[in-house]
């Protein structure tokens, strides 16, 4: 007993210190950055991206419920808050707790028909649904239409949420927002509420025997889902001062949503991540490196690595690490109890598993 207690210690420090390293490294990264716009503008994409992905998860991961019209809910957050500063002259900070909210409750009211259906249904459900917004904001002259809306330029500064001649601050707001929703992801998975909707992914008619709803529990991880999206989506407007269909709401934008967690690992705290840090690069270099003559080349590779993942590895990127040569590797580490420490631990004899 001695021994596992000491052995979890050590597990503990090390697990620290790792992710004491991890976020100084994360804050230092803008101070070697200052001269390199290109790189640091990426790092915030992958960080927005990674937060993008968290929210799809919850729905498409942990419950199941694939869906391919996210795009919908970031444009609904991001047009939300700019016509609100438009019109009413409301601040950025309330503007994305409106379009969190929005988004929050459009994902809800959509959800009620939508979740009727079940399978490649729910997929075209809400396809056809988020096409139907971009046809419909290209030709809504109040919201801009296919011209868009641009945001005044404002006063530089946390308040108004611009930063015109320094970039880092929109770094660390998405790193802050990223290692907020990873938290809650963290606890969501190790919630009854993350189980009961592993449940649903799994067997949803078991659950309904046991006595859950699942109907309720899939709304709530809609509302979940799209309401972090919807906040993404205000982020992005502040981010570039512009909207229009094209950007925040066409077809494309939704497919990248949901494909990044699902080449990381769907249904896992790190998988929306390392989606993020594989696609993103890949899309931005693709266009530095081909221009206009390689329009969508980003596209094909993203085809090409879904490929390979569902052939080669089914459940992701993160598949990979638990692997038996990976959790050698974690044990040799001190960040994963030994096979014996688990078998004494448990009560069983046996290899433990890495999260």
């Amino acid at each position: 007993m001695r021994t596992s207690l000491t052995n979890r210690s050590v597990r503990w420090t090390g697990g620290i210190v790792l992710a004491g390293a991890l976020a100084g490294a994360l804050l230092a990264l803008p101070l070697g950055l200052a001269e390199r716009p290109f790189e640091l503008r990426m790092l915030t994409l992958i960080f927005l991206y990674s937060i993008l992905g968290h929210g799809w998860n919850i729905l498409g991961g942990y419950a199941g419920q694939t869906s391919i019209g996210h795009g919908l809910y970031f444009g609904l957050g991001a047009y939300t808050s700019t016509l609100l500063a438009l019109r009413l002259g409301v601040g950025p900070w309330l503007g994305m707790a409106a379009g969190g909210a929005l988004a929050a409750g459009a994902g809800v009211l959509l959800g009620v028909p939508c979740f009727r259906l079940r399978g490649h249904y729910f997929v075209i459900a809400t396809l056809v649904v988020a096409e139907t917004a971009y046809q419909g904001f290209a030709a809504w002259e109040w919201v801009g239409a296919a011209i868009g809306l641009q945001l005044p330029i404002a006063a530089e500064g946390l308040a108004h949420f611009q930063f015109h001649r320094d970039k880092a601050p929109y770094y660390y707001i998405a790193l802050a927002i990223l290692a907020a929703v990873t938290a809650l992801v963290w606890l969501l998975q190790r919630s009854r509420f993350g189980f009961v909707l592993r449940g649903i992914r799994d067997d949803e008619d078991a659950v309904r025997s046991l006595g859950f709803s699942p109907a309720r529990y899939k709304l709530a991880a809609m509302a979940l889902s799209t309401g972090i999206v919807g906040v993404v989506g205000v982020f992005y407007a502040q981010y570039v001062l512009y909207i229009d269909p094209g950007s925040v709401l066409a077809l494309p934008l939704s497919v990248s949503i949901a494909l990044i967690p699902i080449l990381g690992g769907a249904g896992t705290v790190s998988g929306p991540i390392v989606g993020a840090a594989i696609l993103v690069p890949l899309s931005e270099y693709s266009r530095v490196w081909f221009s206009g003559s390689g329009r969508n080349v980003d596209l094909l590779i993203y085809g090409l690595l879904i490929m390979v993942i569902a052939v080669y590895r089914p459940d992701g990127i993160m598949s990979l690490f638990r692997s038996a040569p990976w959790r050698t590797f974690i044990r040799r580490l001190g960040l994963a109890p030994a096979a014996g420490d688990a078998a004494a631990g448990n009560g069983v004899a046996g290899t433990a598993r890495i999260p």
